[in-house]
């Protein structure tokens, strides 16, 4: 992915320091994740909406609107995992 492309890092990762504060506040990780998972799929469902004219014409394309975001999300959370596999060093030093 290239670095400079309207910002789209610095948003990522303004989200994930958020996450990461949330941690200061004693709750776990799986909680974290959960409402951070919850949250993008509620404003991804209210954008989808956002760009159709009915309930009908929306209701027509909604297999398709889940597959594009789940392919998304796969293609996004693959490419960070193999990152971590590549990477992994959890040990401190």
């Amino acid at each position: 992915m290239k670095e400079n492309n309207n910002g789209f890092l610095k948003r990522a990762d303004a989200f994930i320091a958020l996450a990461n504060e949330q941690l200061n506040q004693n709750l776990t990780q799986g909680e974290i994740s959960a409402s951070f998972m919850y949250g993008s799929a509620r404003f991804s469902a209210w954008m989808s909406a956002s760009s159709f004219e009915s309930a009908e014409d929306m209701k027509a394309e909604k297999d398709n609107i889940v597959e594009y975001f789940m392919n998304e999300y796969k293609l996004a959370l693959e490419e960070h995992l193999d990152n971590h596999i590549a990477n992994f060093d959890f040990s401190e030093k």
